[in-house]
């Protein structure tokens, strides 16, 4: 194993630490990526099983806290509502995600100014855009131009097709004279640069076996190593190194594949671990110059955790919708009630996505993200005959404001298998978040009757999907004053000059869409802005 110093040390490979990799390749420096996951072959996903099922329940769960494998890490979520979810691996949660690729809005960028909540970032869309676009072409993105509830913006490729499910779901809102739009996908609906299209099998979260879902792993990962960036498999970070008399970051010590505890030295380094593994990591990493983890002089790393709070309702029709046709992520979405309206009782807004149905077992089990079985013996039969291949539903995706109770800190007994201390999830929903919640059922259920549904399912209480902690975000916001943030506008942490962070947890706020395509265009911008600053980078 080479224990060389190297240029520039990414701690991470899905979706932020390969995208800001790819970023620096022009820039011919030392490139060494650890991740503490393994490098699973497409071969070996559950996908390709006859039993590719019972794997969501076992070693493909997307709660790590289920998985238990030796290179994740678990999670203390007894005070939290909603669960974090992830993948370690090559190409991190871009392998079980759904592939739903929607950009966050210029408004997203700007609520301070718009709706006096939370704060602006110090980027804004039309920075970022050519990031989102780059991504899009690296990626293979289908979708439909001409969206208004955006800048003009042109997906590749033709959107996925909505099917018989998205089509009577639109008819609903076009009766409403509601927006919708055909959802962007980051799933090939063509064969593009050695992929193969959709195959329709609606096993997104079980690793795309036709590698028509644009995860890293198939994407950015094979042009890296290619070109020749190291990838260290099965490293797991315990700590960033601080040089006490500079202030600088040195390098880390992480227990590799061996066993064993190493030292690797860098002269930059990028943090790309998600919003919790991000101020998991840097809270571990305390020295005499910072007590309270690294980074943290303005006791904001953890704070501000946002998720994306989801409940779900669903209209019986008298049809079959043939909703497990398709892949998984979206058909159609509307961001009617995305922006903020005086006549309502809270700001900001969500949105309302059709999300497919799920496989029957996955079903039977409560579905996708909530865990409640239905009914056994009689009443089981006539759900699965009568209700499963007649619905359609509607997630409501409520944008979650920044709340500094919501944290992560360091569990003080629960820890990895390296013994590292795990993280420790505090959240609860704010009342602008249920009011939000409560209002995107009422009007999910109006479209759905106005559709043509029989009847509709709906929780009508403040209870939300105990497994939607897909979208982490907020931990380590960015923003201009040190006292308030820990990133600065292009990534670089206040209080070490040489540390950088690109994953969701620098978001300031979370709009209420899928964040991947933003935390990668973000990492794009931060990789854009290294070089452009290379000269004078750490002064």
């Amino acid at each position: 194993m080479n224990k060389e110093p190297v240029d520039v040390l990414i701690i991470g490979a899905g979706a932020s630490g390969a995208a800001i990799a790819w970023s620096l390749l022009e820039t011919r420096m030392q490139i060494l990526c650890l991740e503490q996951g393994p490098h699973v072959p497409d071969s070996q996903f559950p996908s390709r099983r006859e039993d590719y099922e019972l794997a969501r329940y076992a070693e493909f769960s997307c709660d790590p806290n289920v998985r238990k494998l030796k290179y994740d890490y678990p999670i203390n979520v007894e005070k939290s509502c909603i669960t974090p979810v992830n993948y370690n691996a090559v190409g991190g949660s871009t392998i079980n995600f759904l592939g739903h690729w929607p950009r966050m809005k210029p408004s997203d960028f700007r609520t301070a100014t718009l709706d006096g909540v939370a704060s602006d970032w110090p980027v804004d869309y039309a920075t970022l855009e050519p990031f989102y676009a780059m991504n899009d072409q690296i990626t293979g993105v289908s979708g439909l131009a001409g969206n208004p509830a955006y800048p003009d913006y042109a997906p590749g490729l033709p959107p996925i097709p909505m099917g018989k499910l998205g089509q009577t779901l639109a008819r609903g809102f076009n009766t409403m004279g509601w927006h919708w739009w055909p959802s962007d996908a980051a799933i090939l609906s063509e064969d593009r640069d050695g992929r193969q299209k959709c195959v329709n099998a609606g096993t997104c979260d079980l690793g795309c076996a036709a590698g028509a879902k644009g995860g890293t792993n198939f994407t950015y990962w094979p042009m890296l190593e290619n070109a020749g960036v190291e990838l260290r498999c099965e490293s797991r970070v315990r700590k960033i190194l601080v040089d006490e008399n500079t202030g600088l970051a040195t390098g880390v010590l992480y227990h590799g594949s061996d066993g064993q505890l190493h030292e690797q030295k860098a002269e930059l380094v990028i943090i790309a671990c998600n919003g919790i593994g991000t101020p998991r990591l840097l809270l571990n990493s305390t020295s005499r110059l910072f007590p309270e983890g690294l980074a943290n002089r303005s006791d904001q790393v953890g704070r501000n955790l946002m998720f994306h709070p989801l409940t779900g309702v669903s209209g019986v029709f008298d049809e079959p919708m043939m909703g497990h046709e398709g892949p998984m992520a979206c058909s159609i979405l509307s961001q009617q009630f995305y922006e903020s309206d005086t006549e309502r009782n809270f700001v900001r807004g969500y949105g309302l996505h059709s999300g497919r149905s799920t496989t029957p077992m996955t079903f039977a089990l409560g579905g996708f993200g909530v865990d409640q079985p239905i009914a056994w013996g009689a009443a089981h039969r006539e759900i699965m005959d009568t209700v499963y291949p007649y619905l359609a539903g509607l997630t409501v995706v409520a944008e979650d404001l920044p709340e500094a109770h919501n944290r992560v800190t360091l569990d003080a007994s629960l820890v990895d298998s390296d013994g590292m201390a795990a993280p420790k999830v505090e959240y609860r929903l704010g009342e602008n978040t249920k009011a939000m919640l409560k209002h995107g059922t009422q009007r999910a259920s109006e479209v759905l009757y106005a559709a043509g549904a029989k009847r509709v399912l709906a929780k009508n209480s403040d209870e939300v999907w105990w497994r939607a902690g897909w979208h982490q975000m907020g931990t380590c916001r960015m923003g201009e004053d040190p006292n308030s943030s820990v990133v600065n506008g292009w990534g670089r942490c206040h209080d070490v000059k040489n540390l950088f962070i690109v994953d969701g947890s620098i978001f300031v706020t979370a709009g209420a869409v899928n964040p991947t395509s933003t935390i990668q265009a973000l990492a794009l911008y931060i990789g854009d802005s290294i070089k452009k600053n290379i000269a004078n980078l750490f002064d």
